[in-house]
Formats: C-alpha cells, sequence, structure tokens
C-alpha cells in the first residue's frame, strides 16, 4: 500500500479518493483543540463570535502539547481520544471542517457528518506522541491560552504519519 503524501489545502479536493485504510503524510497548518476548546468554541458560535481561526478547510488535532523544551518546536504531541469531542463535532463539519485527527472510534452522528460533508477522519498513533512531535516544525497559542496544555495551538506538520480511519464515503475501521 503507498502512502499519500497531501498538504492541507488539498483535503477537500483529494477527500473523495482517500479511503478507510490509506496511510497519509500530512503537511501543512493544523489547530490542536481538546475538550474545553471546543466547549469555547460553542460558546462563540452561541453568540455569533468568531472563532479563533477560519473553520473551513482547516484540520483540527485533538490533542494538548506537552511543554516545549527549548531546542524543539513542540513537545510531545500525541492524539487524545477523539469520541470526547463528538457533541460537537458535527456543527464543526458543517461549519466546513474538513478533518479531524485523533485517536479512537466515533459515533454514528459524527460519521453520518463527515459523509454529509466530504470530510475525513484521521487517526494518529497513540502513545507516540514525542515521535510525531518530530513532524511538527512550529507551534504557537492563538487562543485561550489560561486552559494550558489544552490552549488552541496554530501547529505547521510536515509528513505528519496518519491513517484515514472514516473516509467521505462511510468507508470506517472501526466496523471492519
Amino acid at each position: 500500500m503507498d502512502t499519500i503524501r497531501l498538504q492541507v489545502s488539498q483535503l477537500r479536493e483529494k477527500a473523495p479518493e482517500l479511503k478507510a485504510g490509506d496511510r497519509v503524510l500530512l503537511s501543512g497548518t493544523v489547530y490542536t483543540a481538546r475538550d474545553a476548546a471546543h466547549k469555547r468554541f460553542m460558546e462563540l458560535l452561541q453568540k455569533n463570535e468568531p472563532l479563533p481561526f477560519p473553520i473551513r478547510d482547516s484540520v483540527i488535532y485533538y490533542a494538548g502539547p506537552t511543554g516545549t523544551p527549548p531546542h524543539l518546536a513542540i513537545g510531545s504531541c500525541g492524539p487524545t481520544t477523539s469520541g470526547r469531542m463528538d457533541p460537537y463535532s458535527p456543527l464543526l463539519l458543517d461549519l466546513g471542517l474538513a478533518a479531524m485527527v485523533g485517536k479512537g472510534q466515533r459515533s454514528e452522528e459524527v460519521c453520518r457528518a463527515i459523509v454529509r460533508n466530504r470530510a475525513v477522519y484521521l487517526c494518529a498513533l497513540g502513545g507516540a506522541g514525542a515521535l510525531a512531535s518530530k513532524c511538527i516544525k512550529s507551534c504557537r497559542v492563538i487562543a485561550f491560552e489560561d486552559l494550558g496544555c489544552e490552549s488552541v495551538k496554530e501547529l505547521t506538520f510536515e509528513d505528519f504519519p496518519l491513517i484515514v480511519a472514516i473516509d467521505c464515503s462511510g468507508g470506517n475501521l472501526f466496523l471492519r
């Protein structure tokens, strides 16, 4: 099986070609957000206020990186369990989110939203956050700094290794 190299900017266009089980090396701008940040996203949307980054065609990585050592771009940055974001994900997908990166299966409602919006869910290898951090070239906090490791960060991925877990046609590695 070949590995597919993709830029974040290509995800929307290439999503129909991606199938559950495909290996992807993703490069480009990705945003971290976990439970607390997603809750704040919903509060902002309820007030008709903008999110801290443009959601359309973006990628959210469910991660809370550890502190950054002086000689690195980021500390350990592995995925967290995606299911905790399931209550929020369908709305973000309906607003144009192109992809989510995390670990573990998703709810039926999220799966339907992925298909409806021609998006994709990508899984990162859990337990390998230090290794994953080598594929992150920059990191800066862009919102909710008070949340510490759960603040929203803008990352630059370079050939970040992922597996397509749920594709936009409904293929799902967790249902095989």
